[in-house]
C-alpha cells in the first residue's frame, strides 16, 4: 500500500443526502490537522487524495436501495481506481452500503433484523489489529461506537462468510462488553456479527459504526468513561503507523 507522510490529504465524498460529511471533516481537519478537501459526487478525479472517505448519510434519498444509485455517480470510477491503487478508502454506514453495492467490499448491508432505526452506543471487538486501520488497538479489545442505521444488518452467501474469516477480512464484530459475540450483543441481526469488513489487501474498509462521533475529547469524555471516549479517533490515528 502506498505510504503518505505524516499529514495524508483526505478528500470527502458528499452526494445529495450526505449529512456526516462536516463530521468526519472536523475530525481530519481541525483535530488531527490533516489536509481535508470536500469532493461533490459530479467530480472525477481524487488523484490528490491518500485516504477517500465516502460518510454516513443517505444518498440520493436512498432510493431503490442504500447505495444503489450512488454507485453510479461520476465520482465512483475514481474511487475505484483509488481502491485499485491501494490508497486508502472509507466507507461509514451510508459509505460501507456504497461500497458493497459498487463491488468494492463483498456482500450487502439490508434492513435491521426489528425494522426499526438504531440509533445507540455499541461495544465492537477488534478482530485484528494487522492493517492499516486496527495497527492502534489489540487485538480482541473491546472498543465503544455510535451507530445509527436503518439498514446495517450484513449479509453474504456462506462461501464469502468463509473469505472473510479465512482472510481476517472481519475487523469489527459487535460484542457484550466482555468481548463475546452473540445473539443478544447484535442490534441488527448482521451474519456472524460483522460490524466492519476490509477487502483483501485492507485498504478499503466498511463499517457501519460511525468512528467520527467518537474523536472529539470535548464531545466524547462528558458521557463515556476515557478509555472508550476517543475509540473513533484511534482508528483514524492507525493510518499514520
Amino acid at each position: 500500500m502506498r505510504a503518505v507522510s505524516s499529514s495524508p490529504k483526505v478528500g470527502i465524498i458528499v452526494f445529495p443526502g450526505s449529512n456526516c460529511d462536516r463530521d468526519v471533516a472536523h475530525i481530519t481537519q481541525d483535530i488531527l490537522n490533516w489536509p481535508t478537501r470536500f469532493i461533490w459526487h459530479q467530480e472525477k478525479d481524487v488523484a490528490d487524495c491518500d485516504l477517500v472517505v465516502i460518510p454516513g448519510g443517505f444518498s440520493y434519498g436512498d432510493y431503490l436501495r442504500c447505495g444503489a444509485i450512488a454507485r453510479f455517480s461520476a465520482i465512483m470510477p475514481a474511487v475505484k481506481d483509488h481502491a485499485e491503487a491501494g490508497k486508502w478508502l472509507l466507507g461509514i454506514c451510508n459509505g460501507f452500503q456504497v461500497l458493497t453495492e459498487a463491488g468494492l467490499l463483498p456482500g450487502a448491508l439490508v434492513r435491521n433484523r426489528d425494522l426499526h432505526f438504531i440509533c445507540d452506543r455499541v461495544h465492537l471487538r477488534v478482530e485484528t489489529n494487522q492493517t492499516p486501520w486496527s495497527r492502534n488497538f489489540h487485538t480482541e479489545q473491546v472498543i465503544n461506537l455510535p451507530i445509527a442505521h436503518g439498514e446495517g444488518c450484513y449479509y453474504a452467501d456462506a462461501d464469502t462468510l468463509k473469505s472473510l474469516e479465512d482472510h481476517q477480512q472481519i475487523l469489527f464484530r459487535y460484542c457484550q462488553p466482555q468481548g463475546q459475540w452473540d445473539a443478544t450483543s447484535n442490534p441488527n441481526g448482521s451474519l456472524h456479527n460483522i460490524a466492519g469488513i476490509c477487502n483483501r489487501r485492507g485498504n478499503v474498509l466498511g463499517l457501519m459504526p460511525h468512528p467520527e462521533r467518537a474523536a472529539d475529547p470535548q464531545m466524547n469524555q462528558a458521557h463515556l468513561p476515557e478509555s472508550h471516549s476517543l475509540d473513533g479517533l484511534t482508528l483514524f490515528r492507525s493510518l499514520l503507523n
